[in-house]
């Protein structure tokens, strides 16, 4: 008998699926602190201009989701994992603090792209977690080692602050990282990978308790700053490493996909929507820095869906584009492939325009409307006088 549970509890499927668990319950279990403390020192997001909320919400969920990931994480011993796995959480930490101190006092852009480009480039040069191939792309495979370093701290940089985009209404930000965890973390267990696959688990329960109160009505909590660079860095170490990892794999013809389109794929939500919206603030000759409602989740929920339909329509588009193009990609060159991502991202473009036109209609008729009924009342008012100076034998005022 001791023998099947020693074999059960070594079994590295089962202890993947415990870190999962108890980085939800360790979620779920300090987040009611996090919220109290939060009230009582009154550290609150106010609503804003482009805010989807009306009240006064605390932001420091992302402390829940640090603390719970890494609890669950360090449960086993991990013999698989390199260096580089040291480095990240090293990275994370650096992060984390950066994150807790953002969420508090707010830092000025330029300070927290300083810290983000020094995360990231602890993992990059000393992690040796390198974009080192391209899998032909364009004609390009092998990047050039002084190449790849900066080319990878953009790619950090640039779906970290992705990520952080998409965290503007309830559900979306973590739901997306707990998909993304979730498929990144399935493919390096299958493929024998169990320190990656251990840790993408954790961050994905640790998500899954916080969406928990993150769609709370009466326990709400967002998870700021800390949480969106913590879950976009370790989505980006997830992608470039699952890349790496299959560059051994770019001239088999019986690969199931190749690994930089999935990998674009897997994260086609934040990927897609930064692009977007910072063509369109460029159009609209706006720096592509400066926030406003461009984001396809706002144009989503002034449609009328409530947070929860928008984020599930995009978790949607995110599992239903991984599968489709598992199959689409599977006999196609990869410069091809990406041809057909951008025709996708056409067709994105296109759809939001014309959801976004659509809601510009809607809301030009409402207020059309509201001008017309407040013009009646007027003249109900006027003639509610007009009738009383009747009554009172005073001359009649003019109705205009």
């Amino acid at each position: 008998m001791n023998s099947i549970f020693t074999e059960i509890y070594n079994d590295r499927l089962f202890q993947i699926i415990v870190s999962a668990i108890v980085a939800a319950i360790v979620s779920v279990a300090a987040i009611p602190v996090i919220i109290k403390i939060s009230r009582l020192k009154n550290l609150m997001a106010e609503p804003g201009e482009r805010s989807s909320h009306i009240k006064k919400t605390p932001t420091l969920g992302g402390v829940a989701i640090f603390a719970s990931t890494l609890i669950s994480y360090f449960l086993w011993s991990n013999p698989d994992e390199g260096e580089f796995v040291h480095l990240s959480i090293s990275a994370m930490v650096i992060l984390f603090f950066l994150g807790v101190k953002d969420d508090i006092l707010v830092l000025s852009p330029k300070k927290k792209m300083y810290v983000q480009i020094a995360a990231s480039a602890l993992v990059v040069v000393f992690g040796d977690v390198r974009l080192e191939n391209l899998f032909g792309i364009f004609g390009i495979d092998e990047v050039p080692y002084i190449l790849s370093l900066p080319l990878t701290v953009f790619v950090f940089i640039a779906l970290i602050n992705a990520i952080n985009l998409i965290d503007g209404i309830d559900g979306l930000a973590g739901g997306i990282g707990m998909i993304c965890g979730g498929l990144f973390g399935l493919w390096f267990y299958l493929n024998g990978y169990f320190a990656m696959a251990c840790l993408a688990a954790s961050m994905a329960g640790s998500l899954f308790g916080f969406l928990r109160f993150n769609y709370s009505k009466t326990s709400k909590i967002f998870m700021g700053d800390t949480g969106s660079l913590i879950v976009g860095f370790l989505l980006t170490m997830f992608a470039i490493k699952f890349v790496q990892l299959n560059i051994a794999y770019r001239f088999d013809p019986n690969a199931l996909f190749s690994a930089p389109i999935l990998a674009i794929v897997v994260l086609i939500v934040p990927i897609f929507d930064t692009l977007r919206v910072f063509i369109v603030r460029l159009k609209d000759k706006k720096s592509p820095f400066v926030g406003d409602r461009n984001h396809l989740h706002h144009i989503l929920i002034d449609s009328g869906m409530t947070h929860l339909q928008a984020s599930v329509v995009l978790w949607v588009f995110t599992v239903v584009s991984t599968i489709a193009f598992l199959f689409i990609t599977k006999n196609t060159d990869n410069t091809t492939s990406l041809y057909i991502l951008g025709g996708l991202f056409g067709l994105y473009m296109w759809l939001s325009h014309i959801l976004k036109a659509r809601n510009a209609k809607r809301q030009e008729l409402l207020d059309a409307a509201e001008a017309e009924a407040q013009k009646q009342k007027e003249i109900q008012e006027q003639q509610a006088i007009l009738l009383e100076e009747k009554k009172l034998g005073k001359p009649a005022l003019e109705i205009r």
